[in-house]
């Protein structure tokens, strides 16, 4: 096991060892250290092995990279079609005269608005903004503000469709998406039913009123008035609703994967389809994800609409602009990950796992994923880091793919929410420090979020025995 503890060891200590020369604290110096010294350690000595080794892992997580990208670009016609601003002006109208509802309102709108975008930073700050003054204006403090915030976008952030915490665990254990989707689907909703709870009755006190102006309806139009007019704008988002729901349904008779079976109809032989071809095609078959092919199927028809159209190059810059950090991560990781597969480390953690007590893994794991979640703040170098040894592991022991899945990514978010280092709420708390004028204290704003993160872990736990 010692060519297992070394580059894991080595890098974690780059991780969080800022002090280190050059590299400490470098999440992707630390992936390509550790993948290298898997590597070494598993007797890979070649370049052109380690090429391959990258290649590999990059293959295997090609649908997640292509998610990453895929969806970034669709969440950005959505900003320019102003979607998220229509569902909140309608929000608004509606419940005006209810602060409590209101507030739950803004913390669903805020999970739908986390959904489409697929990062919780990201969320934040693009919906987030919109709600900081109504919020202020019901006499809450900064850090409630910033917890609601950061709990609603980060519950979108892990619910599908685009939901890179279950993508990225499906791949690491080789899971049907579809199906662990299909059970994010129920635990997210719990976790979405539990925050809105929270919030309105604990966060925001009984008898909380808003001034007359901000209590006014969007521009003195109805929720219904909103709507109709600008019904355009969620023309996109009705379609992929539509489509994800026909694709992950889990009924046979009604089910069907629009876009994948339509690539499936069209030939370029008598028996080889273009799916087919794509999918023969490494890494680019990570476009042929069902998931990924609806969101392109969807972002090419918000390209249809002039807003989008018209300024086609901005929307698809920005869009990759946005994830490309995520992009530079998730291709060190793959080499990390394709370094552990041909450096043996894999095989040698599930070895070893056999020899192990079963809860003991379990729970050991679980822990390990919660603490490295807090002490870097996010849920996919938890991933990338515990959960490509611990999945695996896992399914070894008996415990199917898709419930392992599943536990990953709840156990990654956990751990990401937590005290002392959740990314989100540090940008978030910048933010509503800045508007309102005033300091806000990250770490007082993440023991509101406490709750949540707790319930996310049970989750995740629960399904490591089920």
């Amino acid at each position: 096991m010692i060519k297992v503890v070394v580059p894991v060891a080595v890098m974690m200590l780059i991780i969080l060892w800022k002090k280190i020369p050059k590299i400490g604290g470098n999440i992707h110096a630390a992936l390509i250290v550790a993948g290298i010294l898997s590597l070494l350690m598993g007797g890979v000595y070649s370049v052109v092995e380690w090429v391959g080794a990258w290649v590999d892992g990059i293959d295997r997580i090609a649908w997640v990279i292509a998610l990453s990208i895929v969806g970034s670009i669709y969440a950005e016609t959505q900003v320019k079609l102003g979607t998220m601003e229509t569902i909140m002006g309608a929000l608004k109208a509606k419940f005006h005269n209810s602060p409590r509802a209101l507030t739950v309102s803004i913390v669903l709108a805020l999970v739908v608005s986390g959904s489409l975008l697929g990062d919780a930073i990201a969320a934040s700050t693009i919906i987030g903004v919109l709600t900081i003054g109504v919020l202020a204006d019901m006499k809450l403090s900064g850090e409630k503000i910033c917890a609601i915030i950061v709990m609603g976008a980060s519950a979108g952030s892990i619910m599908p469709p685009i939901s890179q915490g279950f993508a990225l665990s499906s791949s690491l254990v080789e899971a049907n998406p579809d199906a662990v989707v299909r059970v994010g689907y129920g635990t997210i909703a719990v976790i979405v039913l539990f925050i809105c709870l929270y919030v309105g009755l604990f966060l925001v006190k009984k008898g909380t009123k808003l001034s007359p102006d901000a209590a006014a309806s969007h521009q003195g139009q109805t929720a219904g008035q909103i709507l109709k007019n600008n019904w355009i704008t969620l023309v996109p988002l009705m379609v992929l609703v539509v489509v994800i729901f026909f694709r992950t349904i889990g009924v046979p008779q009604i089910q069907f994967d629009f876009v994948p079976d339509i690539l499936g109809y069209i030939k370029v032989s008598e028996n080889l389809s273009i799916l087919d071809v794509l999918k023969n095609i490494t890494i680019l078959n990570g476009v042929t994800n069902g998931i990924v092919l609806s969101i392109l199927f969807v972002t090419i028809i918000a390209f249809l609409f002039p807003k989008v159209r018209s300024d086609w190059k901005d929307t698809l810059s920005t869009g990759v602009k946005n994830v490309k950090v995520t992009v530079l991560i998730q291709l060190c990781a793959a080499f990390m990950l394709g370094s552990f597969y041909a450096g043996g480390q894999i095989e040698a953690v599930q070895e070893f796992a056999l020899g192990l007590d079963t809860n003991l893994l379990k729970i050991g794991g679980a822990m390990a994923m919660v603490l490295m979640g807090m002490l870097t703040g996010s849920q996919s170098t938890s991933q990338n880091v515990v959960f490509s040894f611990f999945g695996p592991a896992l399914v070894n022991t008996g415990v199917s793919k898709i419930h392992s899945a599943v536990a990953g990514a709840h156990l990654a978010s956990a751990g990401q929410g937590l005290p002392p280092a959740d990314l989100t709420t540090f940008a978030v708390a910048g933010i509503v420090g800045g508007l309102l004028g005033k300091k806000v204290d990250p770490l007082k704003s993440m023991f509101y979020c406490v709750p949540m993160c707790l319930l996310l872990a049970a989750i995740g736990i629960l399904f490591l025995y089920i």
